[in-house]
């Protein structure tokens, strides 16, 4: 994959960024977006499929993005596919830092020390051009203005976006209520952007915990105690923290 394109989680992340404060907005859901985002990204690539609620690999072969590579190996790694919700609902360290550290390396943002309550160091981070946050921005004005179907990366940008709740950081209060409306609706413009967001919205919710409902067993079934098939483990992409920078994931 050539590095001349963004990938969706890196656009996702610019969006979440907030140009005066050096924060970004949403972060606790915004580590599922990013990991849904993968999924898109690499869904786009022709490397993975849905499979109904699920997501199976269907060319294994590396994009030469090492972030993206990762989560490929280890989807590749489960031999059967794994439903989205319990990829983008399992335990994952540092992915919103990894793709900031990375931003910072190709000069898109850049790390702001500084400290919390005059104790505790933390990094904000700055973009350092705007135009490509304002561009992004634009794309997704867009479709919300005409009306006119998006292509499907801006789809799925859309839907990530409605789905860790960036709606109301990118059209806030009662003016902005219709675009977060049809921000919403945008949804059901890209397959693949629509699976990932709603497994996003559902773990946020609650549902990946909760185990699935088996129908009830008869006759031969009944009497043998036949069990239903167990859930698959859960499989995430991990990403190590690194010095200073980590430190400021939480904000």
């Amino acid at each position: 994959m050539g590095r001349s394109r963004r990938t969706l989680p890196e656009e996702l992340l610019l969006l979440a960024l907030d140009p005066a404060t050096g924060t970004t907005a949403q972060p606790q859901s915004l580590d599922l977006g990013l990991a849904g985002a993968q999924l898109v990204e690499l869904a786009l690539a022709g490397r993975i499929a849905p499979d109904g609620d699920r997501i199976a690999v269907v060319v294994p072969r590396p994009t030469g993005d090492p972030t993206l590579d990762c989560a490929l190996e280890l989807l590749r790694r489960r031999g059967a596919p794994v439903r989205a919700v319990h990829w983008i609902g399992g335990p994952r360290l540092g992915l919103r830092q990894t793709y900031l550290s990375h931003l910072e390396r190709c000069g898109m943002v850049h790390a702001v020390a500084g400290q919390m309550c005059g104790v505790l160091p933390t990094t904000r981070y700055q973009a350092t051009d705007t135009e490509i946050s304002r561009e992004i921005r634009a794309r997704l004005d867009s479709a919300i203005r005409t009306g006119v179907p998006p292509d499907p990366r801006t789809a799925a940008l859309a839907a990530l976006a409605h789905a860790v709740g960036l709606g109301k950081h990118l059209y806030p209060g009662n003016e902005g209520r219709s675009s977060r409306s049809r921000l919403r609706d945008l949804i059901r413009h890209d397959p693949m952007g629509g699976l990932v967001a709603h497994a996003v919205m559902d773990v946020q919710n609650g549902v990946a915990a909760q185990p699935r409902r088996s129908p009830a067993p008869s006759g031969r079934q009944a009497a043998a105690g036949a069990r239903p098939a167990p859930e698959p483990a859960r499989g995430v992409p991990m990403q190590p923290r690194h010095g200073t920078m980590a430190r400021a994931a939480a904000h």
